[in-house]
C-alpha cells in the first residue's frame, strides 16, 4: 500500500511559528497535526503581582496586529470586577479604535497573506509585481486603518493611550475630521475588495461547523454581548470557564480550546457573519449578497469575502462614529479597584479573545487567564484537514501541499510572525 507523508517545517504566510504534519496511507488519512512550535510566551505569570492599570500596556505586547484587541479585553474585565460602566462618547472611541484595528488587519490578511493562494503566486511581492495597483489600493486602505490606531492609541504598534475607565486623552472633533474622508474612501476602496475577492475560485468545501462569538442586541460585535452558537449556546461571559475549557497536546505548544466535553469550535469571521448577519449595516449586507454569500456561509475558503465584508463594515461604522462624536468631559471614567475577578470577551480581528483576572483589594493582579482565537480553533484546523485531504488525494504533491497550507490560512492564524517559505519533505513507500 503506497503510503506518502506531508511535512511543512515552516507554515508561510502566518504569523508565528507553526508546521504541518500530514500522513497519507493510500487513499486513508492517517495522522494529521497542526504543530504549533514557538516557545510559552508566559504573559499570564507576567501579569500577576502587577497592579490592574498596567493590564492594558502588557497585553498588547502579545500581538503588534492586533494589539487593541488584547488591551479592549483587559480593560472589560477591569471594569466588570470593578462595577464600572463605560457609555457614551467614550464606548464611541473604544468602538472606533476597534475598526481601526479590524480594517488593518484583516486587509494585510486579506491582501498580503491569503490573496497570493487563490491567485497562484508564492507571496505578496509577486503580486505587487503582477498586479501593483490591487496591492497599492490593499496598502492605502490598511494605512486608513492604522491611522484611526494612531490618532486614538497614542501611536501605530501597541497603542499607550488606552486605560482602564476609557483613554489617558481624547481627540477633538477637529483632529477626528481629518479621517471622515480617507474613511470615505476606504469603504469604497472595502466595497472593491469585496467584489475583487469574490471572484476567486473556491473549492467545493462546506463543513457542519459550530460556531461561536459573540452577540449584541443591537450592533455587529466588538466589544460587548452574550457569547452565542449555532447549536443553542447562549451564556454571559460570566460562564465560559463552565462551558469551555484548555487541553494540552503533545504536538502543540499552545493549549486546544474545546466546548465541553471535547467539542472544536470555530471564531473570527464566518462565526461572526452566520451569527450576526441581521447586525450588519446595510451596505455591507448589501455587498454580501452580491458577493453570493446571503445571510450565511459554510465555506471557510470563502472567509476571504467575508474579511472584506468586515472591512466594510468597520469601514462605514468608523464613518458614523465620527460623524456624531462629540468630545466627553472627561478622558475616562472614576476606578475605585475592589477585590473581585473580573470577566471580558471581545472580538478580536481573529475571533473571541477571552480575559479573566483575580484581583485583590490592593489593585494588584492574582491570576490571570488569556484565551487567544488561534487556540480556539487549532482543532477545528485539524478537523478541516482531516477533511479536507481525502477530497483531494489524486492532486500532485505539491498542489496539495498548497492547498493545506491555503486551509490554515483561511484561519488567519496569529503565531507571531513568520517570513520564511515552506520547506516541504515527502516520503513515499
Amino acid at each position: 500500500m503506497k503510503s506518502r507523508t506531508i511535512k511543512v517545517d515552516y507554515l508561510a504566510r502566518v504569523e508565528g511559528e507553526g508546521a504541518l504534519f500530514v500522513k497519507i496511507r493510500g487513499d486513508k488519512v492517517e495522522d494529521v497535526k497542526l504543530k504549533i512550535f514557538e516557545p510559552p510566551r508566559f504573559f499570564e505569570a507576567f501579569l500577576r503581582g502587577r497592579r490592574y492599570s498596567e493590564a492594558p500596556d502588557i497585553t498588547a505586547r502579545i500581538c503588534g496586529i492586533c494589539p487593541i484587541a488584547y488591551q479592549m479585553s483587559a480593560v472589560h474585565a477591569m471594569e466588570d470586577a470593578f462595577g464600572i460602566k463605560v457609555e457614551g462618547p467614550l464606548r464611541d472611541l473604544r468602538r472606533l479604535i476597534y475598526c481601526g484595528e479590524w480594517i488593518e488587519s484583516h486587509v494585510l490578511h486579506i491582501y498580503m497573506l491569503h490573496a497570493p493562494d487563490f491567485l497562484g503566486v508564492p507571496d505578496a511581492i509577486h503580486l505587487a509585481r503582477e498586479h501593483p495597483q490591487i496591492v497599492q489600493r490593499g496598502l492605502q486602505l490598511k494605512k486608513a486603518g492604522n491611522e484611526i490606531v494612531t490618532l486614538l492609541g497614542g501611536r501605530e504598534i501597541h497603542p499607550i493611550n488606552v486605560r482602564v475607565g476609557g483613554f489617558y486623552r481624547v481627540p477633538t472633533r477637529s483632529e477626528l475630521a481629518p479621517l471622515l474622508e480617507r474613511l470615505k474612501w476606504a469603504r469604497d476602496a472595502a466595497i472593491e475588495t469585496v467584489r475583487w475577492v469574490a471572484r476567486f475560485p473556491f473549492p467545493e468545501f462546506e463543513p457542519d461547523y459550530t460556531f461561536v462569538s459573540l452577540r449584541h442586541p443591537g450592533e455587529y460585535p466588538f466589544n460587548e454581548g452574550r457569547l452565542v452558537s449555532n447549536r443553542g449556546l447562549d451564556i454571559s461571559v460570566r460562564e465560559y470557564d463552565d462551558h469551555f475549557t484548555e487541553e494540552h497536546v503533545e504536538h502543540s505548544n499552545a493549549l486546544h480550546s474545546v466546548l465541553k466535553p471535547r467539542t472544536p469550535y470555530f471564531v473570527g469571521p464566518l462565526a461572526r457573519y452566520n451569527l450576526n448577519f441581521d447586525r450588519l449595516s446595510p451596505v455591507a449586507q448589501e455587498e454580501a449578497r452580491a458577493a453570493g454569500l446571503a445571510d450565511g456561509c459554510l465555506n471557510p475558503f470563502q472567509s476571504i469575502i467575508v474579511r472584506s465584508v468586515e472591512t466594510v463594515q468597520a469601514c462605514d461604522e468608523a464613518v458614523r462614529l465620527i460623524e456624531r462624536y462629540e468630545r466627553p468631559a472627561e478622558p475616562s471614567v472614576p476606578v475605585h479597584p475592589q477585590a473581585a475577578r473580573g470577566y471580558a470577551c471581545t472580538e478580536a480581528p481573529r475571533g473571541t479573545l477571552y480575559h479573566r483576572y483575580r484581583i485583590d483589594e490592593s489593585g494588584t493582579i492574582r491570576e490571570a487567564k488569556i484565551v487567544p482565537p488561534t487556540s480556539q480553533n487549532q482543532k477545528t484546523i485539524e478537523q478541516d484537514l482531516w477533511q479536507f485531504i481525502p477530497q483531494h488525494l489524486e492532486e500532485s504533491h505539491d498542489k496539495l501541499r498548497w492547498q493545506c497550507e491555503q486551509a490554515i490560512r483561511n484561519y488567519d492564524p496569529c503565531i507571531s510572525c513568520a517570513t520564511h517559505f515552506l520547506k516541504l519533505d515527502l516520503d513515499r513507500e
